[in-house]
């Protein structure tokens, strides 16, 4: 498991993160790419299941899996009828995460940003445009664009095939029309996207 948990990971992280599996009885899978989700974490019969996506750069993959461990953690602490992403479940994650939130894990740009996440962490890294956009510097290059990158009016496609054309900015997301339903939809400013025309001002 170390080796394999070597070519995902921060080399620092190893052994903690290995610590943490072990304790907990986690059995760890690391899977293809699911848009919907980088992780998340089940009890089959008695046993602890947490998968990760193998395509997510190893901080992400870091924080994803702490923070699917903390759902155990927090389960068997507070009880199994707790909010999935409440008080509980806040307070497991960020005591998780604070030994890894430290130069020799993290490069330093990311600590500020970090910091500030883990004093209330959300549902998903990526609800968290400031992180999100920060972690993303460390994946592999693409041509996708944020949706705050492009001018209103374009049009862009998302991982599924529909087509959408960037409206106005409602407060911190954006308006999107579906170009097919003529539904309107609300994008984080961070969803990552495929420009197909940008708006011409005449």
């Amino acid at each position: 498991m170390k080796n394999i948990l070597q070519k995902y990971l921060p080399e620092r992280a190893v052994e903690p993160v290995f610590a943490l599996i072990t304790q907990n009885g986690v059995h760890l899978k690391i899977v293809n790419e699911r848009k919907t989700r980088h992780g998340d974490y089940r009890k089959i019969n008695g046993h602890v299941i947490i998968t990760v996506n193998a395509n997510l750069n190893k901080y992400k993959f870091l924080i994803t899996l702490v923070h699917e461990i903390a759902h155990l953690v927090a389960f068997e602490k507070y009880g199994m009828y707790i909010k999935p992403h409440g008080r509980e479940w806040k307070h497991t994650f960020k005591h998780l995460m604070l030994p890894f939130i430290n130069p020799a894990v993290f490069p330093q740009q990311l600590l500020p940003v970090l910091a500030k996440h883990f004093r209330n962490p959300k549902a998903s890294s990526d609800t968290d445009a400031h992180l999100s956009i920060a972690l993303k510097e460390f994946d592999a290059k693409n041509d996708k664009n944020y949706i705050f990158e492009i001018p209103i009016g374009s049009t862009f496609r998302i991982y599924n095939g529909r087509v959408f054309k960037k409206g106005r900015k409602r407060v911190k997301r954006y308006e999107c029309l579906e170009l097919a339903t003529g539904q309107t939809y609300i994008f984080q400013p961070n969803a990552e996207v495929e420009l197909l025309k940008t708006q011409v001002n005449e």
